[in-house]
């Protein structure tokens, strides 16, 4: 029997759509965020990754939200992508101003990395310094997670880095470099971002897989929190595998 689970187990999407052949498992009325947010606990906005959103748009967005549930927030790829990590201490105010209006719905802070960005000690000391101390002083979420695509990333002083600023390491499926299907970082969260396998975005996950994701999310959650993120969104199989993954757990757990 799976040990009890003391922590939450957050599965979601990316993203709010509901496809339409997935809608019979939403309620009929509200918007596709309001109707996400009645059946699963979190979701992640890629959107911001994008293009900036008004402080009104994710004010909305929260008050759309019962309590309890939770959004994952990327960062915008002008601090990640474009400028690579540096100078970007006034983007990174705006930003947080804006997706700050949250509230308590913010989850964890998502830094994605393109795959060309190697392991900088330099630039990452700073950088995760900077946004830690704006966290650690900020009126909602504290959480980061970080979901780096070059192989120096993977390495004991990056690890040791990331840990010492309490950021967790993102488990991603397809793995980009080998290490990167294994969370790692910061240990006081676990963060998978599942993409489709084979087919990137594509592909559907196997029943098999989903009963493993379930059996390790309930062992991980005894230690610590858990959230699962399904972007295969292309083919519209993020939400049944959500879902599926929900009913998995619902089954087994104590």
């Amino acid at each position: 029997m799976a040990e009890p689970t003391v922590h939450p187990i957050r599965i979601g999407t990316a993203g709010w759509s509901i496809p339409k052949l997935s809608a019979p498992a939403f309620p009929v009325d509200g918007t596709h965020l309001e109707r996400t947010a009645r059946v699963m606990p979190m979701t992640e906005v890629n959107s911001s990754f994008y293009r900036p959103h008004r402080p009104e748009t994710w004010a909305r967005w929260a008050a759309s939200t019962p309590l309890g549930f939770r959004f994952a927030v990327k960062l915008p790829k002008a601090i990640s992508h474009e400028a690579k990590l540096v100078g970007i201490e006034t983007a990174l105010d705006r930003f947080l101003a804006e997706a700050g209006m949250l509230g308590d719905r913010f989850g964890p802070l998502l830094v994605q990395l393109p795959p060309s960005l190697r392991f900088d000690p330099a630039v990452a000391e700073d950088f995760f310094a900077l946004l830690r101390a704006k966290f650690d002083g900020a009126q909602f979420g504290g959480d980061v997670v970080c979901e780096p695509r070059h192989a120096s990333w993977f390495t004991d002083m990056a690890e040791s880095l990331l840990a010492a600023h309490r950021v967790a390491r993102v488990a991603t499926d397809p793995a980009p470099v080998p290490g990167a299907g294994e969370p790692g970082g910061w240990d006081g969260l676990r963060y998978w971002r599942l993409h489709g396998s084979p087919v990137m975005y594509h592909s559907a996950y196997e029943p098999a897989v989903l009963d493993a994701l379930a059996e390790r999310f309930l062992a991980e959650a005894a230690l610590r929190p858990v959230w699962c993120v399904f972007d295969n969104t292309a083919d519209f199989h993020a939400v049944d595998d959500a879902l599926a993954t929900m009913t998995r757990l619902a089954g087994i757990s104590p």
